[in-house]
């Protein structure tokens, strides 16, 4: 009889402990809430996050209810979110939410950094999409802000973001990203890391990982958008300029066979260059120089 009361009481302490701290339950939020609580019940908030957590439901992240219910309402008697400044809110969330690393630098990304918080991007409650409870589907919620990234998703040559191939998260961290290595000067817009610490376009373009014996410094150093613009782009490739030549020369513009001083071999005399850009057969680059991300066998890139 000793043991079974012991028992009895051992199940009652957490709720007694709740009650004298102004804990009441989720079940009392029905009664107003109603809308709400049709589908909450289904929500991955609504399940405590640990086994010993004693504040579960509404109260994890609204507070106590008592005051709440005795006073039949009000915002100033709860934690009312739609009340709080984006701080706040922040703190609420990474008390659960802060043991993910996709989550560490989120006080420093640049959309917390611009005041935005976790519920202009997610709705708790009433969620229109089926993970990461997203307040509307991703592109939806990413354009709202990034319009002139939604016009470099229209043109002609473009990654197929509209779709539905890819998502923004493919490729960027909303939560904030590690600083890179590539383009170290000019840090990439919350730029989602591969592997290690590369690029995200090589989860997709593997063949351009490397690492080659013959490395092309731009693309190591600069990074990828050196030469493509990421979203879309008018030229074929996502290329930042229609013709492939005037855009090599944006690094190469010093005289004679690009590059051959590099190996010890002098540059030609004045008039003897051995590409004359007039000529139609050396304005496409990439004919001859075909492995320009990186080569394993030729110093210029050739087949």
């Amino acid at each position: 009889m000793k043991s079974l009361l012991l028992l009895t009481l051992t199940a009652l302490l957490p709720a007694l402990a709740r009650g004298a701290s102004g804990y009441i339950g989720s079940e009392a939020c029905k009664t107003c809430h109603a809308d709400v609580w049709s589908t909450f019940y289904r929500n991955p908030h609504f399940r405590p996050p640990a086994p010993d957590k004693a504040v579960t439901g509404c109260e994890s992240c609204h507070g106590p209810g008592k005051a709440h219910v005795e006073a039949h309402g009000g915002k100033a008697t709860i934690v009312a979110f739609s009340e709080l400044p984006p701080e706040r809110i922040l703190d609420a969330c990474l008390a659960c939410h802060g043991q993910t690393i996709s989550r560490a630098n989120i006080r420093r990304s640049e959309h917390t950094l611009n005041g935005m918080a976790c519920t202009s991007c997610h709705s708790i409650h009433k969620a229109r999409t089926p993970t990461r409870l997203l307040a509307k589907p991703q592109t939806e919620l990413c354009y709202g802000c990034h319009a002139n990234v939604r016009a470099q998703f229209s043109m002609p040559f473009k990654h197929r973001v509209n779709e539905g191939f890819m998502s923004c998260t493919d490729c960027h961290n909303p939560h904030g990203a590690f600083a890179p290595t590539w383009k170290t000067a000019v840090r990439p817009r919350m730029a989602q890391r591969a592997l290690a610490n590369e690029e995200p376009c090589l989860k997709c373009h593997a063949e351009k990982r490397g690492p080659f014996i013959f490395e092309h410094a731009s693309v190591r150093v600069e990074g990828c958008e050196m030469c493509h613009f990421p979203h879309g782009s008018p030229n074929s490739r996502l290329l930042r300029r229609p013709v492939v030549f005037t855009m090599c020369l944006e690094c190469h513009n010093g005289l004679g066979d690009f590059g051959r001083a590099g190996r010890g071999v002098p540059n030609p005399a004045p008039g003897t260059v051995s590409h004359n850009l007039a000529d139609p057969r050396f304005q496409n680059c990439t004919a001859c120089h075909v492995r320009i991300h990186g080569s394993n066998s030729d110093f210029y890139f050739l087949r």
